[in-house]
C-alpha cells in the first residue's frame, strides 16, 4: 500500500529551462537554413556549364544567355546528346550501358554535376561573378 506522502505529483513533463533550450535549438536550425540564402548574393552570379571529355574542355555554355533549346551531340567511345535550355542543362541520350548520366536529370545550380563514366563525359555548372571584386591602382 502507498502512503499519501509518497505519491509524487506528476505535472508538466517539460521544465522552464527545457522549453528555452528547445526554442533556442529551433532558432539556430532556422537561422542555418535562412541566413545562407539571404547572404549568398546569387543575383550577380552567372551560371556557366562546362562540358568535358576526359581532361579536355569541349564547350563552355553561359546558361543565362541561351535563347532556345539546343542539342549538342558528342561522340567518342560512347555517343551522348546534351540538351541545353535557358538556365539548365542535362544529358538527354547516351548509348553507355548504365545510363546514370541520363537519369541524373537537369542541372540548374552552380556546383551541380553529371558524369558519364564509361564515356568520360562530365557536365558541371560553375558560378562566375559578373562584377569586379576590387580595383588596384
Amino acid at each position: 500500500m502507498l502512503k499519501k506522502g509518497n505519491i509524487s505529483k506528476q505535472g508538466n513533463i517539460f521544465k522552464k529551462g527545457d522549453v528555452f533550450l528547445v526554442a533556442f535549438i529551433l532558432l539556430l536550425a532556422l537561422a542555418g537554413i535562412l541566413l545562407p540564402e539571404a547572404f549568398s548574393g546569387g543575383a550577380n552570379i552567372r551560371k556557366v556549364a562546362v562540358i568535358r571529355q576526359g581532361n579536355k574542355i569541349i564547350k563552355e555554355v553561359d546558361l543565362d544567355e541561351i535563347k532556345g533549346p539546343e542539342r549538342l551531340e558528342i561522340s567518342g567511345d560512347y555517343r551522348v546528346v546534351i540538351l541545353i535550355e535557358k538556365g539548365r542543362i542535362r544529358f538527354e541520350e547516351s548509348n553507355c550501358p548504365d545510363k546514370v548520366c541520363v537519369k541524373t536529370g537537369w542541372l540548374e545550380k552552380p556546383g551541380d554535376t553529371a558524369v558519364c563514366l564509361p564515356g568520360r563525359f562530365m557536365i558541371k555548372i560553375e558560378g562566375k561573378k559578373d562584377e569586379v571584386d576590387g580595383v588596384t591602382y
